[in-house]
């Protein structure tokens, strides 16, 4: 079976999960979209408002920001595999429970399975205190680092862009002056992996 085929198959288990209580608010599931060949997926917490009603990752406001951050290095949604770690609506885009994180992360890891990334970039800490099994994580203290993980796969932490949203300040150590060295980074490696 091909790797379209596979992520179509994981998206139609997602889209019938009842695992945890989130299925019950959802009005439709977000499994994730993108390049299912790219050496790098991205990983957020879960959908917001806007992401329920279309079913498509990251795009309400911090989507759009996260769409503009891609492309001021040149590269596009469709270059690489967006997701999050919940595909279902946390109530009131609170972040996702550890247990519907565990209830969600079988999924996650079929689509990095068939997807075979090199890297993923974790957008905010609840997605990389789950992958890392660490509670209490430092998303300041942790951006802007390789992380080796399993699989061969390593984790590059970066702010969520809807924090980005909250602290506007382009001022040298701003958290928006440090997306824009830590997304430059991701588009070295990009471009490394893809040789």
């Amino acid at each position: 079976m091909n790797r379209l085929n596979l992520i179509k198959e994981i998206e139609s288990s997602i889209s019938q999960c009842k695992k945890c209580p989130l299925y019950e608010g959802r009005t439709l599931t977000v499994p994730g979209e993108g390049d299912i060949n790219s050496p790098i997926v991205f990983v957020g917490e879960g959908p917001g408002r806007e992401e329920d009603l279309s079913g498509q990752p990251f795009v309400g406001r911090a989507g759009k920001l996260l769409t503009e951050i891609l492309s001021a290095v040149k590269l596009s949604r469709k270059n690489v595999y967006i997701t999050n770690i919940v595909k279902c609506r946390p109530p009131n885009n609170r972040t996702p429970l550890f247990e519907e994180m565990e209830s969600c992360f079988p999924f996650l890891l079929s689509q990095l399975q068939v997807i075979n990334p090199k890297l993923i970039v974790t957008l905010g800490s609840a997605s990389l205190s789950y992958l890392l099994e660490k509670k209490n994580i430092s998303i300041t203290k942790m951006r802007g680092e390789i992380i080796h993980w399993k699989y061969g796969i390593d984790i590059f932490p970066m702010f969520h862009p809807s924090y980005l949203l909250r602290n506007q300040s382009k001022e040298p150590g701003s958290p928006k002056y440090l997306t824009w060295s830590d997304i430059k980074e991701v588009r070295r490696l990009f471009d490394e992996f893809k040789g």
